[in-house]
Protein backbone atom coordinates (compact mmCIF):
# COMPACT_ATOMS: atom_id res chain seq x y z
CA UNK A 1 0.00 0.00 0.00
CA UNK A 2 2.76 2.62 0.73
CA UNK A 3 4.43 1.74 -2.64
CA UNK A 4 1.07 2.54 -4.48
CA UNK A 5 0.75 5.54 -2.38
CA UNK A 6 4.32 6.66 -3.32
CA UNK A 7 4.28 6.18 -6.77
CA UNK A 8 0.49 6.89 -7.84
CA UNK A 9 0.91 10.71 -7.70
CA UNK A 10 4.29 11.24 -10.18
CA UNK A 11 3.00 8.77 -12.50
CA UNK A 12 -0.26 9.71 -12.62
CA UNK A 13 0.93 13.34 -13.17
CA UNK A 14 3.20 12.17 -15.79
CA UNK A 15 -0.07 10.19 -17.78
CA UNK A 16 -2.39 12.93 -17.24
CA UNK A 17 -0.25 15.65 -18.35
CA UNK A 18 1.51 13.69 -21.06
CA UNK A 19 -2.28 12.41 -22.53
CA UNK A 20 -3.72 16.12 -22.36
CA UNK A 21 -0.70 17.18 -24.01
CA UNK A 22 -0.85 14.86 -26.90
CA UNK A 23 -4.21 15.84 -28.37
CA UNK A 24 -3.39 17.21 -31.44
CA UNK A 25 -6.22 19.98 -31.45
CA UNK A 26 -4.49 21.50 -34.81
CA UNK A 27 -4.79 18.08 -36.79
CA UNK A 28 -8.72 17.31 -35.32
CA UNK A 29 -9.78 20.96 -36.03
CA UNK A 30 -8.56 21.19 -39.44
CA UNK A 31 -10.05 17.93 -40.44
CA UNK A 32 -13.35 18.87 -38.85
CA UNK A 33 -13.77 22.03 -40.76
CA UNK A 34 -13.09 20.76 -43.97
CA UNK A 35 -9.37 22.08 -44.35
CA UNK A 36 -7.65 18.79 -44.99
CA UNK A 37 -4.35 17.17 -43.31
CA UNK A 38 -2.87 20.01 -41.60
CA UNK A 39 0.56 17.76 -41.83
CA UNK A 40 0.28 18.20 -45.46
CA UNK A 41 -0.01 22.18 -45.30
CA UNK A 42 3.17 24.39 -44.89
CA UNK A 43 6.01 23.41 -42.57
CA UNK A 44 3.48 20.63 -41.56
CA UNK A 45 3.76 21.54 -38.25
CA UNK A 46 0.77 20.94 -36.39
CA UNK A 47 0.11 24.07 -34.20
CA UNK A 48 -1.73 27.63 -34.38
CA UNK A 49 1.09 29.05 -37.03
CA UNK A 50 0.45 26.34 -39.77
CA UNK A 51 -3.17 26.44 -39.11
CA UNK A 52 -2.91 29.99 -40.46
CA UNK A 53 -1.95 29.08 -43.64
CA UNK A 54 -5.05 26.89 -44.09
CA UNK A 55 -6.44 30.91 -44.47
CA UNK A 56 -9.07 29.59 -41.53
CA UNK A 57 -8.34 32.36 -39.11
CA UNK A 58 -11.22 30.90 -36.52
CA UNK A 59 -9.20 27.62 -36.55
CA UNK A 60 -5.97 28.91 -35.79
CA UNK A 61 -7.31 31.51 -33.04
CA UNK A 62 -9.12 28.08 -31.38
CA UNK A 63 -6.13 25.75 -32.07
CA UNK A 64 -3.77 28.84 -30.35
CA UNK A 65 -5.90 28.80 -27.59
CA UNK A 66 -6.64 24.80 -27.01
CA UNK A 67 -3.22 24.15 -27.13
CA UNK A 68 -2.51 26.89 -24.08
CA UNK A 69 -5.38 25.60 -22.56
CA UNK A 70 -4.68 21.68 -22.49
CA UNK A 71 -1.15 23.11 -20.70
CA UNK A 72 -2.72 24.79 -18.22
CA UNK A 73 -5.31 22.43 -17.67
CA UNK A 74 -2.95 19.82 -17.30
CA UNK A 75 -1.11 21.92 -14.56
CA UNK A 76 -4.02 22.38 -12.63
CA UNK A 77 -6.02 19.92 -12.64
CA UNK A 78 -3.33 17.21 -11.34
CA UNK A 79 -2.21 20.13 -8.33
CA UNK A 80 -5.90 19.58 -7.54
CA UNK A 81 -5.47 15.70 -7.45
CA UNK A 82 -2.06 15.02 -6.34
CA UNK A 83 -0.76 18.60 -4.66
CA UNK A 84 2.53 19.42 -5.72
CA UNK A 85 3.31 17.67 -8.92
CA UNK A 86 2.09 20.62 -11.38
CA UNK A 87 5.60 20.66 -12.48
CA UNK A 88 5.81 17.17 -13.38
CA UNK A 89 2.68 17.63 -15.19
CA UNK A 90 3.48 20.50 -17.18
CA UNK A 91 6.81 18.72 -18.33
CA UNK A 92 4.47 15.92 -19.48
CA UNK A 93 1.75 18.10 -20.94
CA UNK A 94 4.42 20.20 -23.24
CA UNK A 95 6.45 16.60 -24.28
CA UNK A 96 3.07 15.24 -24.97
CA UNK A 97 2.58 18.16 -27.50
CA UNK A 98 5.92 18.60 -28.84
CA UNK A 99 6.37 14.33 -28.90
CA UNK A 100 2.40 12.86 -28.85
CA UNK A 101 1.94 9.21 -29.22
CA UNK A 102 -0.48 9.15 -31.90
CA UNK A 103 0.84 11.29 -34.82
CA UNK A 104 4.51 9.10 -34.60
CA UNK A 105 6.11 11.93 -32.34
CA UNK A 106 6.17 14.19 -34.55
CA UNK A 107 4.07 17.16 -32.67
CA UNK A 108 4.14 21.13 -32.86
CA UNK A 109 6.97 23.45 -31.34
CA UNK A 110 5.54 23.73 -28.22
CA UNK A 111 4.87 27.40 -28.26
CA UNK A 112 1.41 27.53 -26.79
CA UNK A 113 1.33 24.49 -24.69
CA UNK A 114 4.45 26.04 -22.83
CA UNK A 115 2.29 29.48 -21.95
CA UNK A 116 -0.43 27.43 -20.75
CA UNK A 117 1.92 25.51 -18.23
CA UNK A 118 4.02 28.67 -17.28
CA UNK A 119 0.77 30.77 -16.17
CA UNK A 120 -1.02 27.29 -14.69
CA UNK A 121 2.42 27.24 -12.88
CA UNK A 122 3.50 30.86 -11.84
CA UNK A 123 0.84 33.92 -13.46
CA UNK A 124 3.68 36.25 -13.45
CA UNK A 125 6.11 34.83 -15.67
CA UNK A 126 3.23 34.09 -17.62
CA UNK A 127 2.33 37.51 -18.04
CA UNK A 128 5.34 38.39 -19.26
CA UNK A 129 5.80 35.24 -21.51
CA UNK A 130 2.41 36.45 -22.74
CA UNK A 131 3.58 40.27 -23.32
CA UNK A 132 7.23 38.95 -24.95
CA UNK A 133 5.16 36.58 -27.26
CA UNK A 134 2.64 39.08 -27.93
CA UNK A 135 4.76 42.15 -28.59
CA UNK A 136 7.29 41.05 -30.97
CA UNK A 137 4.38 39.07 -33.04
CA UNK A 138 2.62 42.61 -33.64
CA UNK A 139 6.20 44.34 -33.71
CA UNK A 140 8.07 41.41 -36.37
CA UNK A 141 5.45 39.56 -37.39
CA UNK A 142 7.85 36.83 -37.34
CA UNK A 143 6.41 33.92 -35.19
CA UNK A 144 9.56 31.98 -34.79
CA UNK A 145 11.10 34.83 -33.28
CA UNK A 146 8.23 35.63 -31.13
CA UNK A 147 7.79 32.08 -29.97
CA UNK A 148 11.58 31.66 -29.22
CA UNK A 149 11.77 34.75 -27.41
CA UNK A 150 8.82 34.21 -25.19
CA UNK A 151 9.95 30.62 -24.27
CA UNK A 152 13.36 31.78 -23.25
CA UNK A 153 11.31 34.53 -21.19
CA UNK A 154 10.07 32.08 -19.08
CA UNK A 155 12.94 30.67 -16.89
CA UNK A 156 14.13 34.43 -16.46
CA UNK A 157 11.20 35.80 -15.40
CA UNK A 158 10.93 33.27 -13.05
CA UNK A 159 14.42 33.89 -11.60
CA UNK A 160 13.88 37.08 -11.69
CA UNK A 161 10.83 37.02 -9.02
CA UNK A 162 12.29 34.51 -6.84
CA UNK A 163 10.78 31.25 -8.41
CA UNK A 164 14.12 29.36 -8.10
CA UNK A 165 12.15 25.70 -7.92
CA UNK A 166 10.78 26.21 -11.39
CA UNK A 167 13.73 27.94 -13.59
CA UNK A 168 16.03 24.35 -14.57
CA UNK A 169 12.31 23.21 -15.12
CA UNK A 170 11.51 26.12 -17.45
CA UNK A 171 14.80 26.55 -18.54
CA UNK A 172 14.77 22.57 -20.18
CA UNK A 173 11.62 23.64 -21.49
CA UNK A 174 12.69 26.78 -23.37
CA UNK A 175 16.12 24.88 -24.62
CA UNK A 176 13.33 22.25 -26.34
CA UNK A 177 11.51 24.66 -28.34
CA UNK A 178 15.04 26.31 -29.22
CA UNK A 179 15.69 22.45 -30.58
CA UNK A 180 12.52 22.42 -32.42
CA UNK A 181 13.02 25.90 -33.77
CA UNK A 182 16.14 24.27 -35.84
CA UNK A 183 15.03 24.75 -39.25
CA UNK A 184 13.63 28.74 -38.63
CA UNK A 185 16.83 29.13 -37.00
CA UNK A 186 18.96 28.94 -39.98
CA UNK A 187 16.55 30.81 -42.48
CA UNK A 188 16.56 33.87 -39.45
CA UNK A 189 20.44 33.51 -40.50
CA UNK A 190 19.85 33.29 -44.15
CA UNK A 191 17.05 36.22 -44.08
CA UNK A 192 14.45 33.46 -45.47
CA UNK A 193 12.17 32.78 -42.59
CA UNK A 194 8.66 34.22 -43.74
CA UNK A 195 6.70 36.70 -41.90
CA UNK A 196 2.83 36.40 -41.06
CA UNK A 197 0.43 36.29 -43.77
CA UNK A 198 3.74 35.61 -46.40
CA UNK A 199 4.01 32.24 -47.86
CA UNK A 200 6.36 29.64 -47.05
CA UNK A 201 8.91 28.95 -49.59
Amino acid sequence: MQTEIVWLPPTGALLLGYLLGSIPFGVILTRIGGAGDLRQVGSGNIGATNVLRTGRKGLAAATLLLDMAKGAVAVLLVEWLWPGHGPVAAAAAFVGHCYPIWLRFRGGKGVATLMGVVLALHWPSGLVYAAAWLGLLATLRISSVAGMAAAVSAPVSAALTDRFDLVLLLLALALIVLWKHGDNIERLLTGTEPRIGEPRD
